[in-house]
């Protein structure tokens, strides 16, 4: 009577260098911030804000697949970017790439952008003035996309605390600009639309 031989699962591939860096810097952070995260998020519970202590909204991640994001409810000193660290170690952004996206945007849809997970922070968000035209920044993120690699990730990263200080500062104050013209977050890329318990509306048009 022959015996049935075990059945062999192709070996997964190896993570790829971009992946091996969220997970290595991005737990590092994570660690870092927990600290300070866990003071923030003590904060707003204190502060009983209206839908909760985190705002969570649908977004498009690697090869289309929707996630929830969860962000801590505060923009003070950017703890609502830090936030976000647990989906780079788990595994729904990166620390680099395109800005996430809500399922039904139209640029979420884009063949690119399916192709790398969003980022916390990205080409587009460190380079991105107001003299700029809106769809600049959508060119930017593509160009990021088609060109990506280990080194561009280092120096968007290491380019990003001062992308973080020049919003802080309300960057470039004056005909045109705008002190919500310079933040480092999914709104960057959605001009006209604002985040208010946790929907999309339309806001003021920016000049």
């Amino acid at each position: 009577m022959a015996t049935k031989r075990p059945l062999r699962l192709p070996p997964l591939p190896p993570p790829s260098p971009k992946r091996l860096l969220d997970l290595a810097l991005g737990s590092i952070l994570l660690l870092l911030a927990a600290p300070v995260l866990a003071t923030a998020t003590l904060a707003v519970a204190l502060s009983r804000p209206a839908g909760g202590v985190f705002v969570r909204v649908p977004h498009t991640g690697l090869n289309g697949r929707p996630f929830l994001l969860s962000s801590l409810r505060t923009r003070r000193f950017r703890l609502d970017l830090l936030s976000r660290l647990p989906h780079v170690v788990r595994g729904d952004l990166s620390l680099v790439g395109p800005a996430p996206l809500p399922p039904g945007t139209p640029r979420a849809a884009a063949p690119w952008r399916q192709l790398v997970r969003p980022g916390l922070t990205g080409m587009a968000q460190v380079r991105r003035h107001s003299t700029l035209p809106w769809d600049e920044p959508e060119l930017l993120d593509q160009h990021y996309v088609e060109h990506h690699w280990i080194g561009l990730d280092l120096a968007i990263l290491a380019a990003t605390p001062a992308a973080l200080a020049r919003c802080g500062r309300g960057y470039g104050r004056g005909p045109g600009r705008g002190r919500g013209q310079g933040h480092l977050s999914d709104t960057d890329h959605r001009p006209g639309v604002t985040l208010r318990r946790n929907k999309w509306v339309p806001s003021a048009r920016v000049p």
